[in-house]
């Protein structure tokens, strides 16, 4: 049965004492006795670091592995992947017009498609206290991947029209792979769009925010929210596009000031972050997590709509006494 996931939306924003949602799945492999290359290969392996993550923490939503080197691999794009670290893009497909009137659009469940959409339907069975999202990447963050990400921004300039015949393709496909996850059950997805956080408000309207709004247009609903991720700097710069995307919630990163970000954002409509998950949640100590967790709250807490998070995916890596002492200083801080 399909969640009414507008009224969940609408209760977390009303609700007085907010869960924290942080974008937490890599340390799942710990949690298992497994490693990075075991989980990504894996649907079961997914499922199980998944439900595993939502026994040990109150979360407020589960949220699926943030790999995104998954739908640029689909492409043809080659990937680095080692055991213990999420795995990169190493390489571009397109570097000339050619090349991009010449890539072909794969069909959903290839590569490792296949094992992710499945992770979320057995997932699904698993998780039933809690709403349960998928992770899929942006349409810039993914033409970036396929033109490689440095070139993209000169290509933004010089080949406009090549950037824009990779987003539609990159839009094709997203919108396609984010039905089947609708279909195997999910909820949600978490779409990251990291690459848009380094445009020009002009850029980032014309080569992301009209592509998310497209891929927004087709797959939401009732029963199917989509929370939209930018961890670029540029992100208050860009915030009118952003929104314009009319995504249900946005989640930020660290390179910004949550607070500043909060006074750009419609009282109705949550945002979150953003905690910084390198160097605070896997870089820190238990003390230092939670103080840092005290001090965003402080600032932040007051806003009806804000709701805390990681700034970005909690790296595999992770001590689970760190994740500990941030939900430690979330429930401290609501109990007040």
């Amino acid at each position: 049965m399909n969640k009414d996931m507008r009224g969940w939306l609408n209760g977390l924003l009303q609700a007085d004492k907010k869960k924290a949602m942080p974008v937490l799945s890599f340390p799942g492999a710990s949690l298992l006795g497994i490693n990075v290359k075991e989980l990504i290969f894996s649907a079961r392996n997914q499922a199980d670091a998944m439900a595993a993550v939502a026994a040990k923490v109150d979360s407020a939503a589960s949220v699926s592995l943030m790999d995104l080197s998954v739908e640029a691999e689909c492409f043809g794009a080659p990937i680095h992947i080692s055991e213990d670290e999420v795995p990169t893009v190493t390489g571009s497909v397109v570097s000339s017009p050619e090349d991009a009137e010449k890539l072909a659009v794969p069909e959903v469940g290839a590569g490792r498609t296949n094992i992710y959409i499945e992770a979320i339907r057995l997932a699904k069975e698993k998780i039933a206290d809690r709403p349960v999202f998928a992770g899929v990447i942006g349409p810039f963050s993914l033409a970036g991947r396929l033109t490689d990400v440095t070139e993209a921004m000169i290509y933004c300039y010089e080949e406009p029209e090549m950037m824009h015949t990779v987003l539609e393709k990159a839009t094709d496909f997203l919108i396609r792979y984010i039905k089947a996850y609708k279909e195997a059950g999910a909820d949600g997805i978490v779409m990251a769009e990291p690459l848009a956080g380094l445009l020009s408000p002009e850029l980032a309207e014309e080569f992301s925010a009209r592509y998310v709004k497209k891929i927004n247009d087709a797959v939401k609903s009732d029963d199917f929210l989509v929370i939209y991720h930018n961890c670029g700097n540029t992100a208050i710069l860009t915030i009118d596009s952003i929104l314009s995307t009319g995504a249900d919630a946005y989640h930020f990163g660290n390179a910004i000031d949550m607070e500043e970000m909060l006074g750009h954002i419609p009282a109705d409509t949550i945002a979150m972050g953003n905690i910084d998950p390198a160097g605070v949640l896997r870089g820190g100590t238990p003390e230092s997590v939670k103080a840092a967790t005290s001090e965003l709250l402080n600032r932040c807490g007051g806003h009806k709509n804000f709701v805390i998070s990681s700034g970005c995916d909690i790296p595999p890596a992770t001590p689970w006494e760190n994740i500990g002492a941030f939900f430690e200083a979330v429930k401290e801080y609501y109990a007040k």
